[in-house]
């Protein structure tokens, strides 16, 4: 997927649904947020969510439990 073909409006929906999986699964993996999201957008958007997740826990530091 080229960047110029991303949606914002993706961008936008597959933040929200970032955030509700990982307050659903506080100590959920990237692995299994791709496997449960993933299906839901663009095959190559699996490093997309992945970097979301990662904001999403960097801005919610301290507030979920320690991932193994």
């Amino acid at each position: 997927m080229r960047f110029r073909e991303d949606d914002p409006a993706d961008l936008e929906r597959a933040r929200a649904a970032v955030a509700q999986w990982r307050e659903q699964h506080p100590a959920g993996s990237e692995d299994q947020l791709t496997a449960a999201l993933g299906s839901q957008y663009h095959p190559d958007y699996g490093p997309v969510l992945r970097a979301m997740l990662f904001r999403f826990d960097e801005d919610h530091a301290g507030t979920a439990p320690e991932r193994p």
